[in-house]
């Protein structure tokens, strides 16, 4: 039977997988992107995507509340390190940052609000 908890489940498990991705993509955007030689935009990009990927693991295996939370923070950080650790002038690593900061930030901001809710279920 498909109940509330399931549909939950399968709703915050997506979610948390796209986060994964997300944290995994954000580590090697350095790579990928082409700005390993930008340290303090090299180093953040591997140290929040890990931390976004390592909190999204963690999230698939517990369902609770802090996860998001943690990920709204990294979402918010990555949106601001461009500026606040000054390599905004790095197109590249501004816009990954940005881009993933803003994703991982609305998608935890989703999953806040569908947590607290969610009308009272009839069945």
């Amino acid at each position: 039977m498909f109940n509330r908890t399931t549909k939950r489940r399968t709703e915050k498990t997506t979610i948390d997988v796209v986060n994964f991705v997300l944290g995994a993509c954000l580590a090697s955007a350095p790579w990928v992107l082409g700005f390993t030689g930008q340290t303090a935009a090299a180093w953040n990009a591997w140290v929040v995507g890990a931390a976004v990927a390592f909190v999204a693991v963690d999230a698939l295996a517990n369902l609770t509340e802090w996860e998001e939370w943690a990920n709204m923070a990294l979402g918010i950080w990555a949106i601001l390190a461009p500026w606040l650790l000054g390599f905004a002038e790095v197109a590249q690593a501004m816009y990954a940052h940005l881009f993933i900061g803003l994703i991982v930030t609305f998608l935890a901001a989703v999953d806040l609000w569908m947590a607290h809710n969610r009308p009272v279920s009839m069945a």
